[in-house]
């Protein structure tokens, strides 16, 4: 194999609210913290869940529509990789900070939109089967058929 690949394709909630940057030139970039769990069953029968967050990264028009749109509790499906950015901080140390570059992203959910499918308000509604097949062809003969 020849090429490599670095494709990272997560579903998740947001953690907190996009936090924008604008840069001169009209270019953005966005930043929202975005958490995946997992759920087992250990050996002694307790449900564990455990949560993995992931810091997420998303520029220009993908950055003003995460602005717009979405908020902390939101479910995302997003598709991009991952890069690793390293720095000095004030103290002399090496820092680094692995991130998801996002380049799509599907709204899933709404925190709202979860909480109603919860708990449902109103009825579930049925539909109408009023309406009966036509028991006869366009040449007057009677349809034979079961259906």
């Amino acid at each position: 194999m020849r090429g490599t690949l670095n494709k990272v394709m997560l579903i998740g909630h947001l953690g907190d609210e996009v936090k924008m940057h604008f840069f001169d030139g009209g270019n953005s970039i966005g930043r929202f913290p975005l958490a995946t769990n997992e759920s087992y069953t250990n050996q002694e029968g307790d449900r564990i869940t455990t949560t993995e967050w992931h810091n997420i990264v998303v520029r220009n028009k993908l950055a003003e529509i995460c602005e717009k749109y979405l908020t902390k509790g939101d479910k995302i499906y997003c598709e991009g990789r991952i890069k690793t950015r390293q720095w000095s901080g004030d103290d002399g140390q090496m820092r680094y900070m692995t991130e998801i570059h996002v380049r799509e992203l599907t709204f899933l959910t709404n925190k709202k939109e979860e909480a109603q499918n919860q708990n449902p308000t109103s009825e579930p509604q049925t539909p109408k089967t009023d309406t009966k097949p036509s028991q006869e062809f366009e040449n007057g003969k009677k349809d034979d058929l079961p259906f």
